[in-house]
């Protein structure tokens, strides 16, 4: 399977979005919280590298799937579906994905939620990683899951593919 996803776009943003999506999952496992500022650190990257790296025209058109993901997340979070944070920092992770990538990038999402889940609810019975965990939330949320982990782990395994595919 090929990505539309360009070497070059992916190899641009790896090295200023990998940090944000790791401060995102720590984030979110350890407060249950995505941190404004880093939505708006991912939405900067995009901002700037985006300029540098595509054609305008591409540019605009993605920086409207932020928009689109914006306004359907705060509607699923009114729902009670997802968290605020959630849904901000998916908005802001949208331009990153190209268009021609959507339905791949729902299904690596899906198989990182599916993962991530797992892992964390039997990474919480090793008495080991909780106590040197004790601090996190996440372990003590029943149904709640910290989202973020799975979005940030998509993204991340998303542009690395990318770039991947250019070696």
């Amino acid at each position: 399977m090929s990505l539309a996803l360009t070497p070059t776009e992916a190899l641009w943003f790896l090295p200023f979005v990998l940090p944000i999506c790791i401060w995102v999952a720590h984030s979110d496992l350890r407060a249950m919280r995505i941190p404004n500022i880093a939505v708006l650190a991912l939405t900067g990257v995009f901002l700037t590298i985006g300029l540098i790296v595509m054609p305008f025209d591409a540019y605009l058109w993605r920086l409207a799937a932020l928009g689109v993901v914006l306004v359907i997340g705060f509607v699923i979070t009114s729902l009670g579906m997802v968290g605020a944070g959630d849904a901000k920092f998916a908005a802001a992770m949208a331009p990153f994905v190209v268009p021609g990538d959507g339905l791949f990038f729902l299904m690596l999402f899906s198989m990182v939620l599916i993962g991530s889940w797992v892992t964390h609810r039997l990474a919480g019975r090793v008495p080991v990683l909780r106590r040197a965990t004790a601090d996190w939330e996440s372990w003590d949320q029943n149904k709640l899951f910290p989202m973020g982990v799975a979005l940030a782990g998509a993204l991340a395994i998303y542009l690395i593919m990318g770039a991947v595919a250019g070696l």
